[in-house]
């Protein structure tokens, strides 16, 4: 079976999973209520029949901060504020105007209940005089869910703010309201300028022993049987307005991250060598340095990104807060991660949006372009006495186009993104594939991706002269100049070869079900098909199989746990011993977890 003819054979087949998932567990159908009762639950259309979790049936009592189709009652609100009208006890999710009141004056007294305010709530207090946070419904499609417990409110698409349902200062953040009241505060609050972030710290329990690594390739946990800190990330962000049509509006995003996963956003000539000078565990990293300009009147809204941003696609991000599950798949740990130069967004009508750029290629900074490096041993991959430092660093092309339906419960995302030579460089990976995402209804919805990437002129593991050449210092990434995790070599078809392409293809689905608004679990199978072996770094054929079961739960929108269940399996050929434990294993177990708190 070729290559391409798998991806589509493993497309179907992932798919299929999925839907086995959903019939398998069963779905309890009711029809919603004609005229529902206030304060009562409306419906329980797709409700999953859990053994251990029945759910509310209709005409149940409900909470409208924490369950879907919930219909609050007049009586109950104005029964809630005389109550708390008696008992002298402020209450702003019944009375906005009382917020201030009961957060109180100082610093640390106002951070602190803030997080007691919303304990126990999918939101913040509504403020009745803030303007609409997205365009009309009638004009734009609706977003299709909702922060918790998705990472998202529109199904997400890369490299510019969600255009017509963005607006500034609108990040629930304690500190903000913490500082709300100071001059800074009201200064920053004017300026539409918001600072806020989050810690995040997890652990695993794995069959692998080695460490560091022996995980590896999974990532976000690449270390087995170990407690870490994740990520401490700080934003400095104005988002620009994309709802108003009148003017111009900007914005912009500094971030800074700390701990483990600054292994997954190194970029090479950007504080790289805590990665690939000394392979520190924890490392700095600024994932996000752009602006952003915003210009309403062309088409739909244009946005203009310029700077290092998240490359476009992929269901996963970078940063905890925007995944479904602790780890990541390996189609995302082994994908590209961040791109520097401009993009365009333009929302050509309210379902279309095409979006074209122009970067420098992938994880790697605009100052490497044209730097060379002496070489002390010219060779047919690289006969002149110097070379590129980094053969990557070159002007990469971004295409994407993104439909999105009227209801806003379907999205179809193909992208090609770091398009250029696919000149073997530090992550120059020619990104071919698409996501789509599709809503059933409150409970259900469905996230897949599915990818083709590739690399040229890798030199070939199987050949003794190519292997000679490294070793001399006669690569841009032979250990004399990157002495930890260089780009992977490849097991080419040919042993005579110096150099081959390099081919990987992925294929991964989320199935998320969400009984309320504080939970969600996802099934997430998986299929990557490694033919070189040079994403994965195992050096010969490899294919993994795994799936993992997850469940997000939020104690607020502050603070929320994600423990999970996986197995990983992967098979290969050519003296293949396996593909997990420092190539000793071919299965793992492992039970993962980790807490994200906000500030």
């Amino acid at each position: 079976m070729s290559n391409r003819a798998f991806v589509l054979h493993e497309v179907f087949r992932v798919l299929l999973i999925s839907a086995a998932f959903i019939i398998g567990f069963g779905l309890e159908g009711h029809a919603q209520t004609v005229n529902p009762p206030a304060g009562q639950l409306t419906s329980t259309d797709g409700m999953m029949k859990f053994p251990f979790l029945f759910g509310s049936k209709v005409g149940d009592t409900c909470n409208p901060y924490v369950d879907y189709n919930c219909v609050a009652s007049e009586a109950t609100i104005k029964a809630a504020k005389d109550k708390a009208a008696k008992s002298g006890n402020c209450d702003p999710y019944l009375d906005y105007k009382c917020l201030d009141t009961y957060l109180g004056d100082d610093f640390f007294t106002r951070f602190f209940r803030y997080y007691q305010l919303e304990w126990g709530n999918a939101g913040p207090p509504s403020d009745p005089n803030a303007p609409p946070s997205a365009r009309d419904a009638a004009a734009w499609p609706k977003s299709p869910v909702g922060t918790p417990p998705m990472p998202y409110i529109d199904f997400p698409y890369g490299g510019t703010p969600n255009i017509g349902t963005t607006r500034p200062n609108s990040v629930d953040s304690p500190f903000m309201a913490a500082i709300a009241n100071t001059s800074i505060g009201k200064w920053l609050q004017d300026a539409h300028v918001q600072i806020y972030g989050w810690v995040n710290g997890g652990g695993n329990l794995s069959t692998n022993q080695n460490q560091p690594g022996g995980n590896s390739p999974i990532g976000y946990a690449y270390t087995p049987n170990t407690i870490q800190l994740d990520q401490a990330v700080i934003y400095v962000e104005r988002l620009p307005d994309t709802v108003q049509k009148d003017h111009v509006d900007w914005g912009f995003r500094l971030s800074a991250l700390y701990g483990e996963n600054y292994r997954y956003t190194n970029s090479y000539g950007l504080l790289s060598n805590q990665f690939n000078g000394a392979n520190q565990i924890n490392g700095f990293d600024f994932p996000m340095v752009y602006g952003d300009v915003y210009v309403p009147q062309i088409a739909e809204g244009l946005d203009i990104r310029f700077g290092r941003y998240i490359s476009v696609p992929d269901i996963e991000a970078q940063l905890a807060p925007n995944n479904f599950t602790y780890t990541h798949s390996l189609t995302y740990t082994l994908d590209n991660y961040t791109n520097t130069g401009i993009l365009f967004s333009l929302a050509a009508t309210k379902n279309v949006l095409v979006q074209v750029g122009i970067t420098d290629g992938t994880e790697t900074p605009l100052w490497n372009n044209g730097v060379t490096i002496h070489n002390p041993a010219p060779n047919p991959l690289y006969p002149g006495n110097t070379m590129l430092k980094d053969p990557g660093n070159q002007p990469s092309l971004t295409f994407c186009l993104r439909f999105t339906s009227d209801s806003g419960n379907d999205s179809f995302y193909p992208c090609i993104d770091g398009i250029n030579n696919g000149a073997w460089g530090y992550n120059n990976i020619q990104w071919h594939g698409f996501t789509y995402y599709h809503k059933f209804n409150e409970y259900w919805h469905l996230a897949f991706e599915a990818y083709w990437i590739s690399e040229n002129g890798i030199p070939n593991l199987r050949n003794p002269n190519a292997q000679a050449i490294v070793a001399a210092g006669g690569t841009p990434f032979s250990p004399q100049y990157v002495t930890f995790n260089p780009p992977n070599q490849a097991y080419c078809a040919s042993a005579t070869a110096l150099s081959c392409t390099g081919n990987a293809y992925g294929v991964t689905a989320y199935l998320n079900y969400s009984p309320d608004k504080l939970n969600n679990f996802s099934f997430r199978p998986e299929i990557y098909d490694d033919p070189n072996g040079w994403r994965t770094g195992v050096g010969v054929p490899v294919r993994y199989y795994d799936v993992t079961l997850g469940w997000q739960h939020f104690y607020s929108p502050q603070f929320e746990v994600r423990p999970e269940i996986s197995y990983w399996h992967s098979e290969g050929g050519a003296g293949f011993t396996g593909g997990f434990n420092g190539g000793t294993k071919a299965d793992t177990f492992m039970l993962a977890a980790d807490a994200i708190i906000h500030f």
